[in-house]
Protein backbone atom coordinates (compact mmCIF):
# COMPACT_ATOMS: atom_id res chain seq x y z
CA UNK A 1 0.00 0.00 0.00
CA UNK A 2 2.97 2.11 0.98
CA UNK A 3 4.48 2.18 -2.42
CA UNK A 4 1.35 2.75 -4.50
CA UNK A 5 0.52 5.50 -2.19
CA UNK A 6 4.70 6.86 -3.14
CA UNK A 7 3.60 5.98 -6.89
CA UNK A 8 0.82 7.92 -6.54
CA UNK A 9 2.67 10.79 -5.06
CA UNK A 10 5.29 10.62 -7.48
CA UNK A 11 3.33 10.76 -10.61
CA UNK A 12 0.75 13.32 -9.26
CA UNK A 13 3.90 15.72 -8.69
CA UNK A 14 5.59 14.78 -12.21
CA UNK A 15 2.73 16.01 -13.61
CA UNK A 16 1.99 19.40 -11.48
CA UNK A 17 5.86 20.10 -11.85
CA UNK A 18 5.26 19.90 -15.50
CA UNK A 19 2.23 21.84 -15.74
CA UNK A 20 3.69 24.53 -13.61
CA UNK A 21 6.68 24.71 -16.25
CA UNK A 22 4.10 25.35 -19.11
CA UNK A 23 2.67 28.48 -17.22
CA UNK A 24 6.38 30.04 -16.54
CA UNK A 25 8.40 32.41 -19.40
CA UNK A 26 11.58 34.36 -19.23
CA UNK A 27 13.21 36.89 -21.53
CA UNK A 28 16.94 37.56 -21.05
CA UNK A 29 17.64 40.53 -21.09
CA UNK A 30 20.14 42.39 -23.15
CA UNK A 31 21.53 46.17 -23.24
CA UNK A 32 22.02 48.09 -26.47
CA UNK A 33 25.81 47.13 -26.60
CA UNK A 34 24.50 43.15 -26.62
CA UNK A 35 25.39 42.23 -23.30
CA UNK A 36 23.28 40.71 -21.10
CA UNK A 37 21.22 43.16 -18.26
CA UNK A 38 19.45 41.22 -16.56
CA UNK A 39 16.17 38.59 -16.13
CA UNK A 40 12.23 39.46 -16.43
CA UNK A 41 9.98 36.13 -15.50
CA UNK A 42 6.47 35.65 -16.13
CA UNK A 43 4.23 33.19 -14.50
CA UNK A 44 0.82 32.13 -14.13
CA UNK A 45 -0.73 32.27 -10.95
CA UNK A 46 -3.72 29.40 -10.20
CA UNK A 47 -6.03 32.55 -10.58
CA UNK A 48 -4.69 32.80 -13.74
CA UNK A 49 -3.11 36.64 -12.75
CA UNK A 50 0.47 36.94 -14.59
CA UNK A 51 3.52 37.59 -11.61
CA UNK A 52 6.18 39.72 -13.46
CA UNK A 53 9.54 39.78 -11.61
CA UNK A 54 12.31 42.17 -12.80
CA UNK A 55 15.73 41.89 -12.24
CA UNK A 56 18.56 43.91 -14.00
CA UNK A 57 21.42 45.56 -13.79
CA UNK A 58 23.67 47.97 -14.90
CA UNK A 59 20.75 50.10 -16.28
CA UNK A 60 21.10 53.89 -16.28
CA UNK A 61 19.62 55.45 -13.07
CA UNK A 62 16.07 57.04 -13.15
CA UNK A 63 12.44 56.17 -14.69
CA UNK A 64 12.21 54.50 -17.82
CA UNK A 65 9.19 53.57 -19.85
CA UNK A 66 8.71 49.41 -19.39
CA UNK A 67 6.67 47.79 -22.33
CA UNK A 68 5.94 44.57 -23.76
CA UNK A 69 6.36 44.69 -27.34
CA UNK A 70 4.42 42.62 -30.20
CA UNK A 71 7.30 40.91 -31.46
CA UNK A 72 9.64 38.05 -30.76
CA UNK A 73 13.12 40.03 -31.65
CA UNK A 74 15.71 41.99 -30.27
CA UNK A 75 18.06 43.34 -32.74
CA UNK A 76 20.61 45.72 -30.78
CA UNK A 77 21.90 47.17 -34.21
CA UNK A 78 18.97 48.28 -35.03
CA UNK A 79 18.12 49.85 -31.31
CA UNK A 80 15.60 46.82 -31.05
CA UNK A 81 13.40 48.33 -33.21
CA UNK A 82 12.84 44.81 -34.55
CA UNK A 83 10.20 44.63 -30.95
CA UNK A 84 8.01 46.27 -33.20
CA UNK A 85 5.44 48.33 -31.27
CA UNK A 86 3.61 48.03 -28.07
CA UNK A 87 1.63 44.82 -27.93
CA UNK A 88 -1.57 45.49 -28.41
CA UNK A 89 -3.46 42.48 -27.12
CA UNK A 90 -6.76 41.75 -27.65
CA UNK A 91 -8.41 44.45 -27.30
CA UNK A 92 -6.70 46.64 -29.37
CA UNK A 93 -6.73 49.50 -27.31
CA UNK A 94 -4.73 52.87 -27.67
CA UNK A 95 -1.69 53.64 -25.55
CA UNK A 96 -1.85 55.03 -22.32
CA UNK A 97 -3.42 54.63 -18.62
CA UNK A 98 -4.32 58.22 -18.91
CA UNK A 99 -6.02 57.69 -22.45
CA UNK A 100 -9.61 57.04 -22.24
CA UNK A 101 -9.33 54.31 -24.96
CA UNK A 102 -6.29 52.39 -23.04
CA UNK A 103 -3.82 51.03 -22.26
CA UNK A 104 -2.67 48.29 -24.60
CA UNK A 105 -2.14 45.05 -23.04
CA UNK A 106 1.76 45.51 -22.98
CA UNK A 107 1.63 49.14 -21.36
CA UNK A 108 3.19 48.38 -18.16
CA UNK A 109 4.08 51.28 -15.18
CA UNK A 110 7.46 52.87 -15.61
CA UNK A 111 10.23 51.40 -13.80
CA UNK A 112 12.77 53.19 -11.39
CA UNK A 113 16.75 52.65 -11.44
CA UNK A 114 18.52 53.16 -8.23
CA UNK A 115 21.87 55.17 -8.39
CA UNK A 116 23.51 51.65 -8.40
CA UNK A 117 21.81 50.67 -11.76
CA UNK A 118 19.95 48.01 -10.22
CA UNK A 119 16.28 47.41 -11.25
CA UNK A 120 14.15 44.99 -8.68
CA UNK A 121 10.35 45.01 -9.44
CA UNK A 122 7.44 42.64 -9.15
CA UNK A 123 4.12 42.89 -10.38
CA UNK A 124 0.77 41.31 -11.28
CA UNK A 125 -1.26 41.74 -14.18
CA UNK A 126 -4.76 39.87 -15.85
CA UNK A 127 -3.95 41.69 -18.97
CA UNK A 128 -1.57 39.25 -21.03
CA UNK A 129 -1.43 35.56 -20.49
CA UNK A 130 1.46 33.42 -21.35
CA UNK A 131 -0.14 30.84 -23.57
CA UNK A 132 -3.82 31.55 -23.23
CA UNK A 133 -6.65 32.57 -25.09
CA UNK A 134 -6.45 36.42 -23.43
CA UNK A 135 -3.19 38.28 -24.95
CA UNK A 136 -1.19 35.56 -25.56
CA UNK A 137 2.57 36.66 -25.24
CA UNK A 138 3.81 33.39 -27.01
CA UNK A 139 1.87 33.57 -30.12
CA UNK A 140 2.82 32.94 -33.49
CA UNK A 141 5.69 35.77 -33.52
CA UNK A 142 6.42 36.24 -30.20
CA UNK A 143 6.48 38.96 -28.04
CA UNK A 144 9.83 41.52 -25.89
CA UNK A 145 10.48 42.85 -23.26
CA UNK A 146 11.92 46.17 -23.75
CA UNK A 147 13.01 49.33 -21.15
CA UNK A 148 13.20 52.88 -22.73
CA UNK A 149 15.78 55.77 -22.31
CA UNK A 150 13.00 57.87 -20.83
CA UNK A 151 9.91 57.43 -17.93
CA UNK A 152 6.55 57.01 -20.22
CA UNK A 153 3.86 59.75 -19.87
CA UNK A 154 1.27 57.28 -20.38
CA UNK A 155 -0.64 59.01 -22.95
CA UNK A 156 1.03 60.19 -25.84
CA UNK A 157 0.31 58.07 -29.46
CA UNK A 158 1.81 55.19 -30.40
CA UNK A 159 4.45 54.85 -27.21
CA UNK A 160 4.32 57.20 -24.89
CA UNK A 161 7.27 59.35 -25.44
CA UNK A 162 8.94 57.02 -24.04
CA UNK A 163 12.44 57.65 -25.39
CA UNK A 164 15.22 55.10 -27.32
CA UNK A 165 14.85 51.52 -26.88
CA UNK A 166 18.39 50.68 -24.16
CA UNK A 167 17.35 46.97 -23.37
CA UNK A 168 15.16 44.03 -25.06
CA UNK A 169 14.40 40.73 -24.25
CA UNK A 170 12.53 37.92 -26.05
CA UNK A 171 10.05 35.82 -24.13
CA UNK A 172 10.89 32.42 -24.46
Amino acid sequence: MRATSTAVFMVLMAFSVAHAQDRQASATMMNAEGNEAGTVTFAETPSGVLHITVEMTGMPPGAHGFHIHETGECDPEGGFESAGGHYVGDDDNAHGIMNPEGPHAGDRPNVHVGQDGVLKIEYFTDELSISGDDSPLMDEDGSAVVVHGSPDDYESQPSGEAGDRIACGVIE
